[in-house]
């Protein structure tokens, strides 16, 4: 008899539903249309396809119910947002194990997601908030899954944050504290330092948040105030580095694709 534990069950059915609904021509439309613009009303979008209203609400419940869209509220307009999270997932589980062909097809997919100015992103992991804030702000526990870098602060509001990493000569990054509030929100500036050329780039915003799900959490995390083309090298990282916390607090082990070890000191020494 093969006993399957409650968490691969969920995984499983989650993968289920990501394939569900990126299987239908409609749905992958409706996140082509998401990814040319992301921020969508309900109106917009419907002016874009040739069916009801109706139809269209019942396409984005079946990529919400994936994770592969979520809204926000904004005065009285609901918003729909690409999260190219479940994808991620996806890629970590079989991509990166087996790398076929279609593999490829998924993994453009991906990338594509990734690129917008303004992006939500949004994973459930089996853990406490308690446990899970302490992942974001604990420097040790942050580099065990972003690409080797620890923030380091006392979190307070107005608190200076510096992302270093042992295997780089200089900070990779900075920002400041602009709202906490444990184990439920934090939101920070960040300054990417790595490069001339993402240094140009200036200030953007990152949203944290936490909200507890029967024995998970729902974590959502918005990248905002990037400027229009603006560098993806400071935005396409997320998925890697949620994947890698997830995979970390529900297994305690380290998410070991290539991209995660890229700046860990490791991929070199694996190859």
């Amino acid at each position: 008899m093969t006993v399957r534990s409650h968490n691969v069950v969920c995984v499983d059915e989650q993968s289920d539903a990501v394939f569900r609904a990126l299987a239908d021509a409609t749905r992958r439309s409706l996140l082509d249309d998401l990814y040319r613009e992301d921020g969508q009303t309900l109106g917009a979008l419907e002016q874009r396809f040739a069916m009801s209203r109706f139809g269209v609400m019942k396409h984005l419940k079946v990529l919400e119910d994936a994770g592969l869209v979520v809204t926000r509220r904004q005065g009285r307009e609901k918003l729909h947002f690409l999260n190219p999270m479940p994808i991620r997932l996806i890629h970590d589980r079989w991509v990166s194990k087996y790398r076929e062909p279609w593999a490829a097809t998924l993994s453009e997919l991906k990338q594509r997601l990734e690129k917008t100015m303004e992006k939500i992103y949004e994973i459930y992991i089996r853990t406490t908030p308690e446990r899970l804030w302490e992942a974001i702000i604990d420097p040790e526990i942050r580099a065990r899954y972003n690409f080797s870098m620890s923030a380091q602060s006392d979190w307070q509001p107005g608190s200076h944050i510096e992302m270093t990493s042992p295997n780089a000569p200089a900070p990779l990054g900075e920002g400041t504290v602009l709202e906490i509030d444990p184990p439920k929100r934090l939101v920070h500036t960040m300054v990417a330092l790595w490069g001339e050329d993402v240094k140009a780039e200036g200030e953007s915003r990152v949203t944290w948040e936490i909200e507890p799900i029967a024995d998970s959490c729902r974590l959502t995390v918005t990248h905002d105030q990037l400027r229009e083309g603006a560098n993806d090298q400071l935005y396409g990282g997320w998925p890697m580095i949620l994947s890698g916390l997830k995979t970390w607090l529900e297994s305690g082990e380290l998410l070991t694709t290539p991209g995660s070890l890229m700046y860990s000191g490791r991929a070199t020494t694996d190859s």
